[in-house]
């Protein structure tokens, strides 16, 4: 079995694999500071809850975006399941051509969700949408060419900059809003978030299709937390909640394998 780790601004994300079934998904609150015996407790507590011991964690793959991270984490894997993790990081083999100038930019989950897409859909334009703590869209070829990009403030963000810079605004629940118009402060700010996000998506699809694919259509891939509020508004061909654990998983086996 593979445990995989996308340990992000907000949660850890993680899964185990068992040959190329995830068997289960799990989250935990990002904690920077957090010790490794912290991340091994409830790593160990959480396989165990599953009906999974840890001994048959063979090994580890992980990425992150937060590198203070990485140290406690490391740790954490060698002490609770006697392992050295597979970090997702530059210099490591993934199957991709990167365009951007400096490759070490891009990061390291939105590169585990292109290794995911270039598996699940061979020789096929893709544009993945992520919408968890940013919003990021990611170009990937049918060659298995990462072109490039866009990163746009994610919803709960936008809502905490109404928040803090306005002092009349509160938080609210982000939720999808049929009617545009708010009767209410919260219904504005919840109609502002939706529709705001939702055009600007739209729009940045447009031009990277009529840009960066010469008018051609790719497939729209949306994974993260806030994809489930746009189920009903046409804009992803598929939603893959799980994608960055299958790039995680795969990248593991890219590495391992240098066959593959």
């Amino acid at each position: 079995m593979i445990l995989c780790l996308d340990i992000g601004n907000s949660h850890m994300h993680g899964g185990v694999f068992d040959g190329d079934q995830l068997l289960i998904q799990f989250r935990m609150a990002s904690k920077t500071g957090a010790s490794s015996d912290e991340y091994g407790v409830f790593l160990r507590s959480v396989l165990r809850e599953n009906g999974i011991n840890h001994a048959d964690i063979k090994a580890i793959s992980l990425c992150s975006v937060v590198p203070e991270v990485l140290y406690p984490i490391n740790a954490c894997c060698q002490k609770y399941f006697n392992l050295e993790p597979f970090v997702l990081q530059a210099g490591v083999k993934t199957g991709l051509q990167i365009g951007y100038r400096n490759p070490i930019e891009v990061g390291a989950d939105r590169i585990a969700n292109a290794i995911a897409v270039t598996h699940l859909f061979p020789n096929k334009n893709v544009i993945i949408i992520d919408l968890g703590t940013a919003t990021t869209f990611c170009a990937i070829s049918a060659e298995k060419l990462y072109m490039g990009g866009v990163i746009m403030a994610g919803m709960k963000m936008s809502m905490k900059a109404l928040e803090s810079g306005a002092s009349k605004l509160g938080s609210v629940e982000i939720i999808e809003r049929d009617d545009v118009l708010g009767k209410s402060t919260n219904e504005s700010i919840q109609s502002g978030l939706f529709h705001g996000a939702k055009g600007a998506i739209k729009e940045i699809i447009a031009g990277l299709r009529s840009k960066s694919f010469e008018g051609k259509k790719p497939i729209i891939i949306g994974t993260g937390g806030f994809t489930s509020v746009f189920r009903n508004s046409n804009i992803f061909n598929e939603i893959i909640p799980d994608l960055v654990l299958k790039g995680l998983y795969l990248a593991h086996k890219i590495n391992e394998d240098p066959r593959r």
